[in-house]
């Protein structure tokens, strides 16, 4: 990696059918830049969403829930054209958090607007927004943008889109993917941006993946919590959860497949691997792309008790900002490692029994540094783009990994400028 890290785009972005998607210059916070996405559904097309933990949650995070709510009638599943999603709109330059009633007031403005475009149901829209927290939503310029992202939907404006909905990012993030199911090719594509504020803890800012695979209702929500579970949720930039995390998963059911209706069947378990690797790519490529990021980091967490320990461990490591300086300078004082370890609050913990490596270099155990370790070695590691930190325990068969980045000059340079 380096201070502009590349994030490789696997192959032509496949369309999906069902979904089409429309851009505009709305002139949100800056002119002259694509910020207002529109992406619109065919009827009886099934999603699932996951939104942030953050209490301060965005106004179009509290009117999505309250449509999905809508939408699923209790809980029920889905039984009549109205409690299907037809659009989602996506604006960046301002997050419309901690706005108050009037932020609630304007996302239903836009909605409102849409679904009359649209000539659906309000409860049918899905709004998100991403930028800067506390400014005030520029109701009026997203609404009169709305007739040109209408007017431009099309099946194949997918990086356009992943364009679209960048803030402090880089370069866009978007993978497309072909599968067999029996004899039907699923095709899986996805975008998602995140650089900074990024410690999803439940996606990650925001990211739209959609895949033509018929499934029910009740195994795509399950999915969903899998896939994110073993993606977004497993990142983190600098430990801040933001406050409009939100993740969609979309299935058109357009494909020629026969519905997935068994969580224990080939077709389910290799639709879900095929998504959650979909979701790992672009998990990684928003750590890669981190503020100010020069190093990839993989943290793996093997031999804990459980989940959470392992989970506790790795996050206390790829937190720390004395270790993600260390790895910013190539400096191998990996002490810092281990006051990371130990301040993870691991009950009863023999330091004896433990043992961490730099990629596959020995660096502690017995309760000290390893014999054959040197500091030319750890320096050798550390002055790679990406590195992998692997710490032993003996406490049980439970693992995890999580992905970071290191901690540069440039991240507080961007944060500092980030509203100028």
């Amino acid at each position: 990696m380096s201070a502009n890290p590349s994030f490789d785009i696997l192959g032509e972005l496949l369309p999906i059918k069902g979904v089409s998607l429309g851009v505009a210059e709305a002139g949100i916070r800056q002119s002259n830049h694509k910020d207002l996405l529109l992406i619109a559904l065919d009827e009886n097309i099934r999603i699932e969403v996951v939104f942030t933990q953050n209490k301060f949650c965005a106004a179009p995070v509290i009117i999505s829930k309250e449509h999905i709510i809508k939408r699923n009638k209790g809980g029920s599943p889905v039984a009549s054209k109205i409690d299907f999603i037809r659009a989602l709109i996506i604006n960046t330059g301002s997050a419309n958090a901690g706005t108050g009633e009037k932020g609630i007031k304007d996302t239903r403005l836009v909605c409102a607007e849409l679904a009359r475009l649209l000539k659906c149901d309000v409860s049918q829209i899905l709004p998100f927004s991403t930028g800067v927290i506390m400014e005030p939503l520029p109701v009026e310029k997203i609404i009169q943008s709305l007739p040109i992202v209408v007017a431009n939907l099309s099946p194949d404006n997918w990086y356009s889109a992943a364009e679209t909905i960048l803030t402090t990012d880089i370069v866009p993030k978007a993978v497309s993917k072909k599968i067999l199911l029996g004899d039907s090719v699923i095709t899986i594509t996805g975008i998602a941006k995140g650089s900074g504020m990024i410690r999803p803890n439940m996606a990650t800012m925001l990211s739209y993946l959609a895949t033509d695979a018929a499934i029910s209702q009740a195994l795509l929500r399950k999915m969903i919590n899998n896939v994110v579970d073993n993606s977004f949720n497993r990142i983190t930039v600098d430990g801040d959860t933001s406050t409009n995390d939100s993740f969609v998963l979309i299935a058109t059911g357009r494909a020629d497949n026969q519905e997935i209706l068994d969580d224990t069947s080939i077709e389910y378990i290799e639709l879900q691997n095929a998504i959650t690797e979909v979701a790992v790519h672009l998990a990684k490529g928003i750590v890669k792309d981190g503020e100010g990021a020069t190093k990839f980091i993989t943290i793996r967490v093997e031999g804990g008790k459980d989940m959470d320990e392992c989970t506790r461990v790795a996050y206390a490591i790829a937190h720390s900002p004395l270790v993600k300086t260390a790895f910013f300078a190539s400096d191998p004082n990996l002490g810092r490692i281990i006051a990371a370890i130990g301040n993870a609050e691991i009950q009863d913990l023999n330091v004896y029994d433990l043992q961490f490596y730099l990629d596959d270099l020995l660096v502690f155990e017995n309760g000290r540094v390893s014999e054959n370790y040197s500091e030319k070695d750890g320096s050798n590691v550390m002055n790679k783009p990406e590195i992998t930190i692997r710490v032993l325990f003996k406490r049980g068969e439970s693992s995890t990994t999580v992905w970071t980045c290191d901690l540069s000059y440039d991240y507080i340079k961007i944060n500092s400028d980030y509203r100028s």
